[in-house]
């Protein structure tokens, strides 16, 4: 029997079945149902504020937002919660990180004053906020109700 990968689609979270062999091939696996292309490794994007409105306004699905700087130690210490956000809830909620020292504007039009900050947000609205260092238990905590409001919205079960 062959070894298959579940991977989420990131744009409108069906699980693919994909052979683990075809992995291997510089294949790029695409969705069954909206013909995305399946992110095999799924990482947080960089948002910047000349994409914020594509990749967080327009998303499909609800975004969750690291504010952060290169010279922020605390944010350093998140960094590898928020990779494993990303893969743990890829095609659910799209993770993003950005850097506030190289977009202002979308800090500011968040008054975001501490970093790091985790935004919660749905077509670019802050739904919750989450300041300073956190674990991941707790932050998956903070925002699941918001998730299970997502789900029901968008008919998801």
């Amino acid at each position: 029997m062959t070894d298959v990968r579940l991977i989420r689609c990131p744009a409108c979270g069906a699980t693919n079945r994909v052979p683990a062999e075809k992995l291997g091939h510089s294949l790029e696996p695409v969705c069954g149902r909206c013909k995305t292309t399946l992110a095999v490794d799924a990482k947080p994007i960089t948002v910047t504020d000349g994409t914020f409105a594509a990749d967080v306004e327009r998303s499909p699905v609800p975004v969750l937002l690291d504010m952060w700087a290169t010279w922020c130690g605390p944010c350093k210490i998140l960094a590898p919660v928020i990779e494993e956000l990303a893969v743990d809830l890829a095609g659910r909620v799209r993770v993003g990180k950005l850097d506030v020292d190289e977009n202002p504007a979308t800090a500011a039009r968040f008054g975001v004053r501490s970093i790091p900050t985790l935004l919660v947000l749905r077509d670019g609205q802050e739904l919750d906020r989450i300041v300073g260092v956190q674990p991941k238990q707790e932050i998956a905590r903070t925002i699941s109700p918001r998730w299970r409001i997502w789900r029901s919205d968008t008919g998801d079960s």
